[in-house]
């Protein structure tokens, strides 16, 4: 079992050492420094590899695990930045370049992430033995890097068409999302007024808590409903046999892990409490996915003379401010200001499903949670935007889309062993130089 556990701990680390930036260069020689692996004549050196080390123990830290020990974390790192060295030659090589407008794009979104203006960047930066000039050099590293991934690796998984008819025999046989089933339910609803008080909605929640017992106890579910439901109580309460994606959510979960016969938990929703009975489930004949859509505004200000990055930033940070403060409203806003088509429409970008828009757009509005939430400034590769999250909705994927989706799944799948298999080669193909530290 050790080699198994010794291998799962290496990925854990090279999974923590891809998260922060390389370890910069030491600038000048010290007593304290010297080289400990040539890589096609490149140095890395003693205090690169020793800063990283620092870098990979905090990162542990902050994410309340126990650091392995030094002398596997220090393996761990040097291996990663021969072979980081090792691809970048490559990339360049291959005539791969950043150029500058990309690279500040690139520190705009870090700083926007991190919450901090660039003069609190840079102080944090210090504190960690790093110069802006590092900062810029290593950033420029990880974006080669990520461009050579996708050219060298992306580009090199295929996946035919009969990996994806064979994938999709296996979900339909195996289909176990809720969401794709058929469930009929019958409920018991006990209203709460609007305006209720907490001592009314916790006297209504007491009520439905007793119903379910007795329900669960074996009383018959259809007098109960005849009885106290607030609800339609036509045959007994049922709703009907309908896919789960045409039922509230709430009531979904809630049916999940249940037996037919088998009475939910108490569910709240904006009409009252309700208790559920599960009388029906089918399972599809079909493979059928759905996905959640999202429907959002944004506010667009493109990179130019008059809107440099920094300056659009804290542009669009104000009329945030003025947006949640109330003395405007976020369409009438897209429409004075947004330099995107869709400003005429308030910014409204319709439904759109996971993968419409640019990764770090779309990373963006998938964290607002609640509908007219708004997003900090963030930079993309088109300029500085807000977004607000308008809806969300879960809808059936077409035949087509449910082959593109196995498809992209697969891909992603294939990924780390790709990837692991290239890494290799790169390296093995490099010469690299392992040096002892100086008597």
């Amino acid at each position: 079992m050790k080699p198994m556990k010794s291998c799962a701990r290496a990925l854990a680390l090279a999974g923590l050492l891809t998260l922060g930036l390389s370890a910069p260069r030491a600038q000048t020689a010290t007593s304290l420094d010297y080289i400990v692996a040539v890589v096609n004549s490149e140095p890395i050196t003693f205090q690169d590899v020793e800063r990283q080390v620092r870098l990979t123990q905090g990162q542990f830290t902050q994410q309340g695990q126990v650091s392995p020990a030094t002398a596997e974390v220090r393996a761990a790192v040097l291996e990663q930045l021969i072979n980081d060295k090792a691809q970048l030659q490559l990339a360049r090589e291959l005539g791969i370049r950043i150029d500058a407008a990309t690279l500040d794009r690139a520190e705009q979104t870090l700083l926007v992430q991190s919450g901090m203006d660039l003069d609190q960047y840079l102080q944090k930066l210090a504190k960690e033995g790093v110069s802006y000039a590092l900062f810029r050099e290593q950033l420029r590293d990880q974006l080669l890097l990520g461009r050579l991934h996708e050219r060298e690796v992306d580009s090199a998984i295929k996946v035919s068409d009969v990996d994806v008819d064979s994938v999709i025999q296996e979900l339909k046989a195996g289909n176990t999302d809720p969401y794709a089933q058929e469930i009929n339910l019958a409920q018991i609803l006990l209203s709460v007024p609007e305006k209720a008080s907490a001592d009314a909605v916790a006297s209504v929640y007491r009520k439905a808590q007793e119903l379910q017992q007795r329900a669960r106890s074996g009383e018959d579910f259809s007098q109960l409903v005849q009885e106290y439901s607030a609800g339609d109580r036509k045959n007994g309460g049922e709703i009907g046999l309908r896919r789960g994606d045409r039922l509230p959510p709430v009531f979904v979960e809630a049916a999940v892990g249940l037996q037919v016969g088998g009475v939910s938990e108490v569910v709240r929703t904006a009409s009252g409490f309700h208790v559920l009975k599960l009388l029906e489930r089918k399972m599809p004949d079909r493979l059928v996915q759905t996905t959640v859509q999202t429907r959002a505004r944004h506010i667009l200000l493109r990179n130019s003379p008059q809107w440099p990055t920094p300056e659009a930033v804290s542009r669009l940070s104000r009329v945030r401010e003025q947006i949640l403060s109330g003395t405007t409203d976020f369409a009438s806003m897209a429409r004075l200001i947004s330099q995107d088509a869709t400003a005429e429409q308030g910014g409204d970008l319709g439904w759109a499903s996971a993968g419409a828009f640019v990764p770090e757009f779309e990373d963006a509005m998938n964290r607002l949670k609640t509908e007219g939430e708004i997003s900090p400034p963030l930079v993309s590769r088109f300029g500085v935007h807000l977004i607000q999250l308008v809806d969300r909705r879960r809808v059936e994927l077409s035949p087509q889309q449910v082959r593109e989706s196995v498809r992209a799944q697969l891909r992603k799948s294939r990924y780390v062993a790709a990837y692991a298999a290239w890494a290799r080669d790169v390296r093995a193909r490099a010469f690299v130089e392992l040096r002892e530290a100086p008597q």
